[in-house]
Parts: structure tokens; C-alpha cells; sequence
């Protein structure tokens, strides 16, 4: 097996944790994959794999490794598609931050396969900030503001929030009517993964953003766990709509303060500042363009 095919065969392993489910996707015999693998690592002296019974994960140098041969991978692909006119194709690396690929992408995923089918598409779903380069991750969906960073960024539209409670909580505390209410009300928190920190409530106040910070007795890191706590009545939430839309129509939460507006959120697709964008994540960023304009959300 020449170098080209191990290395494929070596990423196929990574992305599998298994050298038997490596070796059925590419027609392989588990012997050999074996071989090849111990073959690799006597060539480049460092140990790629932990092996145990149940999974198999990069060491340090594998997943160093992996990212070197994922790229080197994508650009034999990308040169030979150049050339031959061939639609695009290969392993296509999406983050998502919180829900927004069960309500943005997943609706509209089955047409897009069905339009390029020779693309596969893995989705994490992590609040946590990447480096896509390092992680082999090609493009980003995030929304709210962004840290700075040497990334292109594409904005995708502004998503509507809105204050909200639940019924239960609206019955027990009132319903605020202006800001100042608000001191004796809850809110639940949503804190910061990085710094710890309770966002405050968001308000534009004659094109001026006002914050106010009702006392706390729930907090949360993530928007499940934020929409959960909103409906279980720990308080005040302000959250984009397109997480609530249905809480709303079924009655399980409540618009709160309508006559102050709360500030959208910006939806933003990222992905590395490069001179040739393979065409897979070309065609994913045009679709996905497409998709967040024909949203009622945005």
C-alpha cells in the first residue's frame, strides 16, 4: 500500500475508532490495516494510536497527523476535481454553536445531499470557541458576537429574541410591565463558558442598550438548559425565537415587555481565510446563504 492510501486509510481509522470498521469501509482485510498502521509508525517513530478493546484514539502526534493528512487529502482531491470537472465531494467538517443546526440546517440538509451527493457531512454541536485549522474543522455557524479573529466571516442574518416567562412564574411574581419592575423580579442566568459571567437582560432603549440584571437564583451554560429553567419558572429568559416558537404557540411561555425591544442577534458563518476554498465548502456556504434567507426568524 503506497503512501497516498495509507494515509487515507489512517484518517478513516481516526474518524471511525475502530481498525474493523476502517478496514469494511474500505474494502480492506483487518490484518493488513494492522500492518499499515504499524508499518507508519516505525517510519515516523511516534506511536499514532491508542489501541484498547472497545475504541481506538489519536494520540498527541496521531491527531497532529490527522490534520496534516486530512489537509493533504483535501488538496489531491480539490486539484484532480479541478481538472476533471467532477461535482464536489469528500468529508465536509461543520461546527454548530447551540440548536441552531435542529432549526437552520437540518430542515433543509436532505436537498442539499440530495444535490451533492458525493459529500458527507459531519456536525458537532459545541458552544465552545475552535480552531478550525488545528481541528480540521471547515467552516463554523455561530450567532451572537464574535471574538475577534483572523477568520472570514459571513453574516447570515440577524436573529429576533424576544423576553419571555412562563405562566407559572407570570402567576407568583406578576407581569412586568416597564424595566423598573424588574427589580423585583428573577431572571434565569445563562453564564458565560469562558468567563463565568451572568449575561444581563438586553433592552434598545431609544437606539441606547440598556442591561439590567435581575437577581438570580438559576443559572445555566447552555440553551437547552436555559430554555428548560424558562419553562420550569426560575424566571425572566430572553431568547431567540426560532428556539421558542413552539413554547409560544402552545402556551408553555409568554412574551413579556413587548414595548422594549430586544436586540437581535447576529448569525454568522466562519470559515479560514484561504486563497482556494475547497469546492465542498464553496457550495455549503452558497446553500446555506440561501437557507437563513427564506427564514421567518431572521
Amino acid at each position: 500500500m503506497d503512501r497516498f492510501d495509507a494515509m487515507q486509510l489512517f484518517v478513516r481509522i481516526v474518524e471511525r475508532r475502530s481498525f474493523t470498521d476502517a478496514a469494511h469501509d474500505t474494502g480492506t482485510p483487518r490484518s493488513t490495516v494492522t500492518e499499515v498502521i504499524q508499518q507508519m509508525e516505525q517510519r515516523l517513530g511516534v506511536q499514532l494510536l491508542h489501541r484498547t478493546t472497545r475504541v481506538v484514539r489519536p494520540t498527541l502526534d496521531g491527531q497532529a497527523y490527522y490534520q496534516r493528512c486530512l489537509s493533504i487529502l483535501n488538496d489531491v482531491e480539490e486539484a484532480d476535481s479541478a481538472f476533471a470537472g467532477a461535482p464536489p465531494k469528500g468529508h465536509l467538517r461543520i461546527e454548530v454553536q447551540g440548536t441552531l443546526a435542529r432549526h437552520f440546517l437540518m430542515p433543509g440538509l436532505p436537498d442539499f445531499l440530495a444535490t451533492y451527493p458525493e459529500i458527507e457531512i459531519s456536525i458537532s454541536e459545541r458552544d465552545r470557541w475552535v480552531d478550525l485549522v488545528e481541528e480540521g474543522v471547515d467552516c463554523v455557524l455561530r450567532w451572537g458576537k464574535l471574538p475577534d479573529s483572523d477568520l472570514i466571516v459571513r453574516l447570515l442574518g440577524m436573529a429576533k429574541r424576544i423576553t419571555c416567562a412562563s405562566p407559572d412564574y407570570l402567576e407568583k411574581f406578576g407581569e412586568p410591565t416597564s424595566l423598573s419592575d424588574l427589580e423585583t423580579h428573577k431572571m434565569v442566568g445563562m453564564r458565560s463558558l469562558t468567563t463565568g459571567i451572568v449575561r444581563p437582560l438586553h433592552f434598545d432603549v431609544n437606539d441606547q442598550i440598556k442591561n439590567v440584571s435581575p437577581s438570580t437564583r438559576v443559572s445555566v451554560t447552555g440553551p437547552e438548559s436555559y430554555r428548560l429553567s424558562t419553562l420550569l419558572g426560575f424566571g425572566l429568559a430572553q431568547m431567540p425565537l426560532f428556539h421558542i416558537d413552539d413554547d409560544l404557540k402552545h402556551g408553555r411561555l409568554r412574551q413579556v415587555l413587548e414595548n422594549y425591544i430586544v436586540p437581535s442577534m447576529p448569525v454568522s458563518l466562519l470559515y479560514p481565510r484561504s486563497r482556494q476554498l475547497s469546492a465542498r465548502v464553496r457550495v455549503f456556504i452558497d446553500w446555506a446563504v440561501r437557507s437563513f434567507q427564506n427564514n421567518r426568524f431572521i
